[in-house]
């Protein structure tokens, strides 16, 4: 069970786009760090555990070429081996940023030569694999950056072409030392998502074929790809053959966000019916294949819930937002 926790309050609302919050959580300083984009600016929280809100920063989008200010696609913390950067992705480039947006470090304009007069050019979804940083952009094309130490000298190392619709979301996870694993997944609007084994060279190990929705947003735990899709299903995939394990019919909406809690198999799942719900993943001794049972469900009601995130590895307290809400919302376990 979770109850609701005092409210974080925004100087705007969030707006109504997938994946729509980003969190970070700093155990050494007992603080977390909420990102949520709303026009051309994100917001920027820092919270104590209480839910008080301690400071608040806003970041612009770069102007780039244009008459208009840009708007951001999202915003997300990168947790790199050795630091985290915030990312923020716009209409006009990538821009990357110390973890609390206090420096910006690198520029990376978008490039819309190859794009139509009426195709929208930006750059959303975005992860970080060992120490590189990977952006997902209209084209379908995913951005592969290497990024130093410390300091600015980030270099784009590779360009993935595996989409041709565009890139809605990326998700990875440690490849924990073994040959040929899949540690990355990306998926775009057709639905389709694409498998990879990062490194100095990327590879691409299997497609797994849309079925006519969107798919806004991918996780993946344990070799396990959860995608969750615009007809308000959630998905579970063997990462390295694409064979599906479970279909679960999760929603009424389509879903907006998924999460995953590493150390308790925990996924959360929002979408724009107003839930949220939590599930348990684990797999099955006998078969192998990854079973699923129904933890919690939340309903935020009268609200078009845009984004969900875990506050903590263990999935004991979670975040919403929504669209004309100006508040993060906090729900923890009792």
């Amino acid at each position: 069970m979770f109850r609701r926790e005092r409210s974080i309050p925004l100087r705007g609302s969030a707006a109504a786009l997938c994946n729509n919050l980003s969190v970070l959580q700093l155990p050494s300083r007992n603080l977390t760090h909420f990102g949520v984009v709303h026009g051309p600016s994100a917001q920027l929280v820092s919270a104590a555990p209480e839910g008080v809100p301690l400071a608040q920063r806003q970041l612009h989008a770069k102007e780039g070429a244009g008459v208009s200010p840009p708007l951001i696609t999202q915003v997300h913390w990168c947790v790199l081996p050795f630091r985290v950067l915030l990312v923020l992705t716009s209409h006009r480039g990538i821009q990357m940023y110390e973890s609390d947006g206090s420096v910006m470090v690198y520029w990376h304009a978008l490039d819309s030569g190859d794009a139509s007069p009426v195709q929208a050019v930006f750059a959303r979804g975005i992860a970080a694999s060992g120490h590189f940083i990977c952006v997902g952009t209209w084209s379908g094309r995913i951005l592969v950056f290497d990024i130093p130490a410390k300091g600015p000298n980030i270099v784009l190392s590779e360009e993935l072409a595996g989409h041709q619709t565009p890139v809605t979301d990326i998700a990875t996870e440690p490849a924990q030392g073994q040959d040929c694993v899949a540690d990355m997944v990306t998926a775009d609007d057709s639905g389709l998502l694409c498998v990879w084994r990062s490194g100095p060279e990327f590879k691409l190990l299997t497609r797994i074929p849309g079925f006519g929705v969107p798919c806004p947003s991918v996780r993946l735990w344990h070799g396990t790809v959860a995608a969750g899709y615009g007809d308000g299903q959630v998905r579970l995939y063997e990462a390295g053959t694409g064979t599906l394990h479970v279909q679960i019919s999760a929603h009424a909406r389509a879903i907006c966000a998924l999460d995953l809690a590493p150390e308790a198999g925990k996924l959360l799942s929002a979408a724009e019916d107003t839930f949220v719900h939590i599930w348990k993943l684990s797999r099955s001794p006998e078969s192998g294949y990854t079973e699923v049972e129904h933890c919690h469900g939340e309903c935020v009601p009268d609200t078009q819930v845009c984004g969900a995130r875990f506050c903590d590895p263990s999935g004991s307290s979670f975040a919403v937002t929504g669209y004309d809400l100006a508040e993060i919302l906090r729900f923890s376990s009792v």
